[in-house]
């Protein structure tokens, strides 16, 4: 190997380094408890004005062409900003891609979307807003249409200086979404402080299984529960009707994997997978525990795992624990 490869291997490391710190600085003085901070974009820091403002627009319908879908439509707060359904509901009755993910905690993600590629919640915001299927509303459309409204013109003017236009549209809804942190469960007072009072013994016996027995931690570690890595876990049948990460990458590894679902609030977000075809938690550990349907790609970390009723009992315990509230 050439020295020129040597050293750029050795600052590639220093920067992937550098970058796990800042995501997650560890306190050593308790080895549970990561110190969750998130990192603000340098044209997008937080405020308060900020959010607000972005929350409006979060539940304005006149966001998309028929102005009867908002964001809110298909992230509701009561659901954990899931909308229950398999896929969600946009204009003209159209259905979109994907059943809708959560919102809690986005703002700790290095990358949004099922496909795990885009790498920006700024980025992310364009995305239903546009889509045919979602909102349906063309950019240069939907900014003439809202800088017309006296109310969020004034207020791009004096919290970003500038007439409302894309970039106003894009930081006002990240920021909103940077806002919505749930990290509070019953299970969060156990792990981090020990605290049983909150959390049943059944649900640290499944935290024991889940974390130990079954290893499930390697795809769904805490804090967030993801590793926010895009995997084929397995249990879907085929996927003629959407090839996951390979429809962005084109590459062949990555046919049907999609973007590893947060655990957080998962009581709330039924139903399950990125078509919504797992309709409870008991079905989707039965799936886990037959090992997946061995489908083309499956991850060689799903394996058959023989759960017991009891077991399964005391998995759903715990993972109804991580159901926690915005902060």
């Amino acid at each position: 190997m050439s020295n020129k490869r040597i050293i750029y291997g050795l600052l590639f490391t220093l920067v992937i380094g550098c970058s796990v710190f800042i995501f997650l600085k560890i306190d050593t003085k308790k080895n549970t408890s990561p110190i969750l901070e998130i990192t603000y974009p340098e044209d997008n820091l937080r405020s308060d004005a900020k959010i607000e403002f972005g929350r409006q627009l979060f539940f304005d319908k006149r966001l998309s062409f028929t102005e009867k879908i908002a964001c809110s439509s298909c992230h509701l707060p009561q659901l954990a900003f899931t909308d229950g359904k398999k896929k969600s509901v946009g204009i003209n009755g159209n259905h979109s891609m994907r059943n809708a993910s959560t919102l809690f905690n986005v703002g700790f993600a290095p990358t949004f979307m099922a496909d795990a590629h885009i790498t920006s919640l700024e980025m992310q915001a364009i995305v239903p807003i546009q889509d045919t299927n979602e909102m349906g509303m063309r950019m240069g459309e939907l900014i003439g249409k809202l800088r017309g409204i006296q109310n969020y013109n004034e207020q791009s003017l004096q919290i970003f200086g500038r007439d409302f236009d894309a970039f106003v549209l894009t930081r006002s809804l990240a920021a909103f979404q940077r806002s919505l942190i749930s990290l509070d469960s019953p299970f969060d007072s156990y792990y981090q402080n020990g605290d049983e009072s909150e959390i049943s013994a059944e649900s640290i016996k499944g935290w024991k299984l889940f974390s130990e027995k079954f290893n499930c931690i390697v795809c769904h570690p805490p804090p967030f529960f993801t590793t926010f890595e895009a995997e084929n876990n397995g249990l879907t049948v085929d996927f003629q009707e959407d090839f996951g990460r390979f429809r962005i990458t084109k590459d062949s590894s990555d046919y049907g994997k999609f973007k590893i679902p947060t655990l957080r609030n998962i009581s709330l977000t039924s139903p399950y997978l990125h078509d919504g075809s797992v309709e409870n938690l008991e079905q989707i550990i039965d799936l886990y525990s037959q090992g997946g349907y061995f489908t083309v790609n499956q991850s060689d970390r799903i394996i058959p795992l023989d759960i017991s009723r009891e077991e399964k009992k005391a998995l759903i315990s715990f993972l109804r624990s991580l159901t926690g509230s915005k902060k």
